[in-house]
């Protein structure tokens, strides 16, 4: 064992010792030894990281830094936490510990030994933060919900104009106000009075969404229109700070850097959400389809907010605009999955998230504070951001029609800095628009207004009620949050030109086209369509005279009508892909990048003696999620045009029938069909029922009801009485005239396709075309 330092144990004996000694019944004697142990471990951790720092930058001490904070600002996040804080505080906390304020005080040779002030070692953890403020602008970008400003839209914009413009002021007056011993060059006065009042005017999204959604406002009208203004803030926030930093860059204020800033910033907006817009959904699309290698499509991200930034600087506009406006395009991909998006946060969340913030923290004195004129200086900016702040959404509420709850509510939730102040004090501090003590007191003003806004907006928001037309739109939206169609983000469809491959095609296109769901053909004739350039690709428009699998798909996307909320959903992206071995193959592949649904349509589904085609199993065991298998028969084969015009689906109350029903009701809105739901109940003996039995089918036909009435649709309900559930289904099909039926099933174990005697049954003597809904 290697001696610490004064003759002492090393730790790692020290704390062999102290663990015999608790385990002696007298635990006073333990106490001392133990205390003493930490002490001259401090010493040996100290001398340590000092010899370290003394031979150059080392990565051993950079190491230990991000471990520190990443631990600390993890278990302070915890706490806060558990108190209603957002967690982003106890990560700044953290800093705050390890910094000046607490550990220089305490230990001051440990905290120079930790964090030493030498520019090398400096410069790598100043690396870590400055990329780590590109990422949590990406993330902030990405949960920019721009649907949600244009539904909120003209409340929205009257609060985030007077909420920016009021608390602006504010700040630029305090600048000019401000004694020349806090400015870090007092020529330059106008320039950190610009940027004091861009920080002072924008609030924290993150930490407004997340109170707004712990107290499930998130769906309710003010719960929008608070967070569509922050949204508008942030977004309006971060191009004035864009601007007000290449300013700052430039070092003086003129006509011509003004004009540069401006138009630079104009030019990239307009063409990032046109040209922009375009190239990020391709390259994502491209990646997530074209590897096969672990996370592409994160690296893709990583890569185009690293152009963007780049693209921002080289125009005379700060790195931050470029990471933000990508992070709102990336956001609004269409195969922006969940499971790419929690990879991606996941990253940002557990290691940069704690160590930029952590470092917000170490930059901070608080001790500054001390200092009487300081604390008063730090406590007019405190109270000229909070009343700036809520004075300007007060008055941007009331101009838009809110009522005077609901302006207190949105003054209130306002008022949270919290990290985006943290990161514009950080550029601040950095190009040198801060001193050093005007950024702590900054970081001290974060602090408060945040950790002060979730009990006053929980407080204000228990006093707004709740209209009866809300009400009704919360209980349709939460009810669609239980669906299923609702929830489908991206389809696979294999079908191949068969007639039942193009009314499977149709269906699906019914389907994905009012919402507009990103859809992939796997074409299983491809060997006939191939263009010669890429075997996995077709060209649909090659000049061939018949109608493809494809045609039929996006034709029936087109025709397929939204809700006027969804805008133009109609237009979806169709990708054709050809596989190049087996169909199981290639469903196996494709279904590895992320898909919700399988539709599969061949042209032999049935065997003659009525079974599943064999050549399904291993296309149906190669997909590990719900799909569809679709049989179509007669009217639907000979003419494409005509779609179904009365749709039948049993319920028994199971979530698959449920989805089924869904299913229907979808296909039943697109192409304007009667859907009749039918609930099969067994015979009793003396042929009455049971008033729990008719309770229990009544609750069951009202769901799928409700299920309709969120779809804008009606159906009809009707109950048969039968012994068996498929002489009642088949009886319905031929006396309704039904042309498709939707059947729920669930997957049974074996080594051929079995869904369960009904659902065999049904689908060998259906009257009409069948799609088995199967999860």
């Amino acid at each position: 064992m290697v001696k610490a330092l004064h003759g002492q144990p090393s730790f790692a004996e020290g704390l062999a010792q102290a663990t015999v000694t608790l385990e002696r019944p007298r635990l006073l004697i333990a106490a001392p030894r133990l205390c003493a142990l930490i002490l001259f471990s401090v010493a040996d951790v100290t001398d340590a990281f000092a010899a370290e720092v003394a031979k150059g930058p080392s990565e051993v001490v950079f190491l230990a830094q991000l471990i520190a904070l990443m631990v600390i600002g993890r278990l302070l996040g915890e706490a806060m936490n558990r108190i209603g804080q957002p967690s982003v505080m106890g990560m700044l906390l953290a800093g705050v510990l390890l910094g000046p304020s607490v550990l220089g005080t305490l230990s001051p040779e440990m905290q120079i030994a930790i964090f030493p002030k030498n520019p090398e070692q400096k410069a790598m953890m100043d690396g870590i933060s400055q990329f780590g403020i590109l990422l949590l602008l990406l993330l902030t970008g990405m949960e920019t919900d721009l649907k949600l400003v244009r539904r909120v839209g003209q409340a929205a914009l009257s609060i985030s104009l007077s909420g920016v413009a009021v608390p602006f002021l504010c700040g630029f007056a305090l600048g000019q106000l401000l004694p020349e011993s806090l400015l870090p060059h007092p020529d330059q006065r106008l320039l950190t009075s610009l940027f004091l009042g861009t920080a002072l005017s924008i609030s924290s999204i993150k930490i407004v969404a997340a109170v707004v959604r712990e107290m499930g406002f998130t769906r309710r009208n003010l719960g929008q229109i608070i967070v569509a203004s922050a949204i508008c803030e942030d977004s309006v926030g971060w191009v004035i700070i864009a601007i007000t930093l290449s300013l700052a860059e430039a070092g003086t204020i003129d006509v011509a850097s003004v004009a540069k800033s401006v138009l630079g910033t104009a030019i990239f907006l307009a063409a990032s959400f046109t040209v922009g817009r375009r190239l990020v959904f391709f390259a994502i699309r491209w990646a997530n389809d074209s590897f096969e290698s672990d996370f592409p499509v994160v690296t893709t991200i990583l890569v185009i907010m690293g152009l963007m930034a780049l693209t921002t600087h080289f125009i005379g506009v700060h790195t931050v605009l470029g990471a933000f406006v990508a992070g709102i395009l990336i956001g609004e991909s269409p195969i922006m999955s969940k499971h790419i998006d929690e990879q991606l946060r996941g990253l940002i969340l557990a290691f940069f998230m704690p160590v930029f913030f952590g470092i917000a923290g170490l930059s901070a004195d608080l001790a500054i504070l001390r200092n009487p004129e300081l604390a008063i200086v730090a406590l007019g900016l405190i109270s000229v951001a909070s009343l700036g702040k809520f004075a300007g959404a007060f008055l941007g509420g009331t101009i838009g029609g809110l009522t005077r709850r609901e302006s207190l509510a949105l003054g209130c939730a306002m008022n949270a800095r919290g990290s985006t102040e943290i990161i514009v004090a950080t550029i601040g501090l950095s190009m040198g628009a801060l001193s050093q003590d005007l950024f702590t007191m900054i970081v001290a003003m974060a602090v408060v207004t945040t950790m002060a806004m979730p009990p006053m907006l929980r407080w204000t928001l228990r006093r707004v009620p709740i209209r009866k037309s809300e009400k009704e739109r919360l209980e349709r939206e939460q009810q669609e949050a239980k669906g299923f169609v609702s929830n489908l983000e991206r389809l696979l469809l294999a079908v191949d030109d068969s007639p039942n491959g193009k009314f499977a095609a149709r269906l699906t296109g019914l389907i994905a086209g009012q919402r507009g769901m990103p859809t992939t053909l796997l074409s299983l004739q491809a060997d006939k369509k191939s263009n010669g350039s890429d075997p996995r690709y077709t060209d649909t428009d090659s000049g061939s005279p018949e109608v493809t699998s494809a045609d039929v798909l996006k034709a029936a996307a087109a025709e397929s009508g939204g809700s006027p909320d969804d805008g133009a959903r109609s237009r979806i992206e169709v990708t054709v892909r050809v596989p190049i071995g087996s169909a199981e193959d290639a469903v196996a592949s494709e279904a590895k990048k992320g898909y919700d649904l399988l539709v599969v349509g061949v042209e032999q589904t049935r065997t003659k003696s009525g079974d599943f085609n064999p050549a399904l199993t291993p296309i149906v065991a190669a997909f590990d999620g719900p799909l569809i298998l679709v049989a179509g028969r007669d009217r639907h084969f000979q003419q494409l045009d005509v779609p179904p015009a009365r749709i039948l689906v049993p319920v028994a109350g199971t979530d698959v029938s449920r989805r089924a029903a869904e299913v229907a009701i979808a296909l039943g809105r697109a192409c304007s069909a009667l859907v009749t739901v039918l609930y099969v109940s067994g015979r009793t003996s003396h042929g009455s029922k049971p008033a729990r039995a008719r309770q229990h089918e009544q609750a069951i036909l009202r769901d799928i009801v409700e299920i309709a009435e969120g779809y804008g649709t009606a159906v009809k309900t009707a109950v048969r009485a039968a012994p068996a559930p498929n002489e009642a289904i088949l009886a319905e099909a031929k006396k309704g005239r039904h042309d498709l039926i939707v059947i729920g099933a669930n997957r049974r174990p074996g080594d051929k396709l079995f869904f369960g005697d009904t659902a065999a049954s049904v689908f060998e003597q259906a009257p009409g075309s069948i799609i088995l809904v199967i999860t």
